[in-house]
C-alpha cells in the first residue's frame, strides 16, 4: 500500500496542482459518458470497476488518500487500460513525485481515451515542465487538429514555437489564432514583432495595415501604423496619417507625441519643441493623458540621450500649470528622484503640496530630505504645516519635538509632544507613542523635576515595555538619586541583556551595582563598558574611578579621575561635578561632596 499521510515527504509539483484542477471537468464525466465503441468488460466487471472507482472518488474527496489509492488500482486490476483510473493515477504518482511511474499512467490514458481533450493538454503541459519541447509541440500539433475551435493548443504552441525560433511557424499559428478570434492589437503587434525582427519590414507594415483597415473608426492602430512607416524611415507617409488622425481629433494625445517624434526624426528641434509644448501646455489635454506622454518621452529619452535636465524642466513647466490631482507631480517625483535630483523633487514636492495639502508622501519626503540633511530648522518648518493639514499624522509630531529638543527648545518640545498625546487612538503606533513620553521623560529631567519625569517613563513603559533607551535611562537617573535601586536593577539589567555590548548601558548597570555596594560585580561591568567603549566621556572614567576605589585599586582609580578632567567632553558636565571631580584627584580619594 502506498501511503499519502506524511505531507513533508511530498514535491507538490506545477504539474500536480494542474491535474488536480482538471480533475472536476474529466474524470466524473468519464464515467457517466462510456464510449460507444464495444466495451471490453462484461457488465459484471463494469460494474465492479465503475463502483471502485466512485468509491476512489469519494475517498480522495474526503482526504482518504491511501483508500483512494487502493481503489484505483482494484479498478486497473480489472482494467488495465481504463482511461479514467489511469489518469486519476498519474496524479497520485506525481503527488509523490514518483514522475516516470506518472508520465507512463498518464501516456497510457491518453492511448486509452485520444478523444479527451483534457488527457492530452495535461500531457503537453507535463512535457513543458520538463523542457521536452519537441514532445510537447507533438502533443499540440496534434490536438489543434483534433479540435481545431480550441484556442489554448495555439498559444501554447506560439511559446513554444518561439523557444525554438520557428519564425514562419508562429506567424501561422497566429493567422490561426486570428481565424478563430479575429483580429486583435496583440496579435498583429505579435506578428509585426515577429516580421520586423526577421527583417521583413513590408509585411510588418501591411500587418498593420490590415489591422488599420478592420478597424478603420479605431484611431488607435491607425496611429500605429503611422508609428510603423516612421520606424521604417518613410515619414512623409507617417506624417500624412499624422494628420487624417488631428484632422479627425485634433487632440488626440497619442498621435501628437507621434508628430513630435515625427518632426524629432527629420531634424526639425523647433517644430518638435513647439509641438511638445503645443502637447503639454495646453488645457484642453487632461492631465491623463499629460502622464501617459511624459511617461513616453522617459522612455525614450532613457533609450536615447537620456536627457533628464530636459525632462525636469519640462515637468516643472507643465506643473506650473492647474492640476486636477497629484498623478503628474507624483511621476515627476519618482522620475527626479531616481536622478537624484533632490533639488529639483524639492520644488515639485512644495508644488504637490499646493495641489493637496493633505498629501502626506509628498511632507513625509521633504521632510526625508530636511532629516538626511540634520537641518532641525527645516524639520520644523516641513512638520508645522504637516500637522495642521494631517493632525492624525503622529511622525511629524515626533520630529518636530526631536528638532526643538536637539536645538535644546525644551518647551517648544513639551508643548509638540502633549499636543501629540491628543492625538492618540487606539490604533496609534506604540512605538511612537511610547518614545514621546520617552522623550518628555528626558526633557522634565534635564528640568530638574524627577517626579514627572519618571511618571512619563513608567507611561512610555506602558506602551512599549521593551523600550530599552527608557529603561537605561530611567534606571540611571534612579541610581544617581540613590533610591529604587532594585527597580533600578531590573531595568537596567533588561536593557543590558538586550544589548549586551552598548557601553551606555554597561555603564548603567555597573553604577546601580557601586550604588548597592556589590563592587566587585560593579567592576566586572565597569570593565566590560571599557572594553566596549572605544572613547568613554568624563562620567563613564568618573565612574570608573570610583569602583576602582572601592574594590582596592587606588592608584588606578586616580588615573581613571584624572582621565576624566582632560575629557573632552567635560565642560558638558556641572559646576558641581567638576568641582568633585577635582577633589577627588587632589586628594587622591573617593569623596562625595
Amino acid at each position: 500500500m502506498q501511503h499519502f499521510h506524511d505531507k513533508s515527504t511530498r514535491i507538490f509539483t506545477l504539474i500536480a496542482v494542474l491535474l488536480s484542477l482538471l480533475f472536476s471537468c474529466s474524470s466524473t464525466k468519464r464515467v457517466a459518458n462510456i464510449s460507444s465503441t464495444a466495451d471490453p468488460l462484461s457488465v459484471e466487471e463494469r460494474n465492479k470497476y465503475d463502483n471502485y472507482f466512485l468509491e476512489a472518488v469519494r475517498m480522495k474527496e474526503k482526504g482518504c488518500h491511501d483508500a483512494a489509492f487502493d481503489l484505483l488500482n482494484h479498478c486497473l486490476d480489472i482494467h488495465p487500460n481504463g482511461a479514467v483510473a489511469l489518469y486519476e493515477m498519474a496524479k497520485y504518482y506525481f503527488y509523490i513525485d514518483q514522475i516516470d511511474k506518472g508520465e507512463e499512467a498518464l501516456k497510457k490514458a491518453v492511448e486509452a481515451d485520444p478523444d479527451n481533450y483534457w488527457y492530452k493538454q495535461t500531457l503537453a503541459i507535463f512535457y513543458q515542465n520538463k523542457q521536452q519541447t519537441d514532445k510537447a509541440i507533438a502533443v499540440l500539433e496534434n490536438m489543434t487538429l483534433q479540435f481545431p475551435s480550441k484556442t489554448e493548443p495555439l498559444i501554447a504552441l506560439i511559446d513554444l514555437y518561439n523557444s525554438t525560433r520557428d519564425t514562419d511557424k508562429m506567424l501561422t499559428t497566429l493567422t490561426r489564432l486570428e481565424q478563430l478570434d479575429g483580429k486583435s492589437e496583440h496579435l498583429s503587434m505579435q506578428k509585426v514583432r515577429i516580421l520586423m525582427s526577421a527583417g521583413k519590414n513590408e509585411d510588418a507594415l501591411a500587418e498593420m495595415q490590415a489591422l488599420s483597415s478592420e478597424y478603420p473608426y479605431d484611431l488607435r492602430y491607425r496611429n500605429l501604423l503611422g508609428d510603423a512607416l516612421l520606424e521604417n524611415n518613410r515619414p512623409n507617409e507617417a506624417l500624412a496619417i499624422y494628420q487624417q488622425i488631428l484632422a479627425a481629433d485634433s487632440m488626440y494625445a497619442p498621435t501628437l507625441l507621434s508628430l513630435a517624434t515625427c518632426y524629432q526624426k527629420q531634424g526639425n528641434d523647433s517644430l518638435y519643441k513647439a509641438q511638445l509644448d503645443r502637447i503639454l501646455l495646453s488645457e484642453s489635454v487632461d492631465g491623463k493623458s499629460k502622464e501617459s506622454i511624459m511617461r513616453q518621452l522617459i522612455a525614450r529619452s532613457e533609450q536615447g540621450y537620456k536627457d533628464s535636465i530636459a525632462i525636469s524642466q519640462m515637468f516643472i513647466k507643465v506643473l506650473s500649470l492647474k492640476q486636477e490631482d497629484t498623478d503628474l507631480a507624483t511621476l515627476a517625483v519618482q522620475y527626479l528622484l531616481s536622478k537624484k535630483m533632490n533639488a529639483e523633487a524639492t520644488v515639485v514636492l512644495n508644488r504637490m503640496i499646493e495641489i493637496d495639502p493633505e498629501c502626506k508622501s509628498a511632507h513625509l519626503q521633504l521632510l526625508n530630505f530636511a532629516i538626511n540633511e540634520q537641518n532641525m530648522e527645516d524639520v520644523i518648518k516641513i512638520c508645522t504645516p504637516a500637522i495642521e493639514y494631517l493632525p492624525n499624522a503622529l511622525e511629524f509630531y515626533y520630529y518636530m519635538g526631536i528638532a526643538h529638543f536637539q536645538l535644546k527648545e525644551n518647551d517648544k518640545a513639551l508643548a509638540v509632544f502633549k499636543k501629540a498625546l491628543t492625538q492618540i487612538t487606539p490604533e496609534s503606533d506604540k512605538d511612537i507613542v511610547s518614545d514621546f513620553y520617552a522623550i518628555m521623560g528626558d526633557i522634565y529631567h534635564a528640568k530638574s523635576n524627577s517626579s514627572q519625569a519618571y511618571e512619563a517613563y513608567d507611561s512610555a513603559l506602558v506602551y512599549k515595555p521593551d523600550n530599552i533607551v527608557v529603561l537605561n535611562n530611567y534606571a540611571y537617573y534612579l541610581s544617581c538619586e540613590n533610591k529604587d535601586l532594585d527597580k533600578a536593577e531590573e531595568m537596567s539589567d533588561k536593557a543590558v541583556r538586550a544589548e549586551p555590548a552598548n557601553a551606555t548601558y554597561l555603564d548603567t548597570y555597573a553604577w546601580i551595582l557601586f550604588q548597592k555596594g556589590r563592587y566587585a560585580e560593579a567592576r566586572l561591568y565597569m570593565d566590560q563598558t571599557l572594553q566596549n567603549d572605544s572613547k568613554p566621556g568624563s562620567v563613564v572614567l568618573e565612574h570608573a574611578g570610583d569602583v576602582y576605589w572601592h574594590s582596592g585599586s587606588a592608584d588606578e582609580s586616580v588615573g581613571f579621575w584624572q582621565k576624566a578632567i582632560e575629557a573632552e567632553d567635560l565642560p558638558t558636565r556641572t559646576d558641581a561635578e567638576i568641582s568633585l571631580l577635582k577633589k577627588k584627584l587632589a586628594y587622591k580619594k573617593y569623596l562625595t561632596k
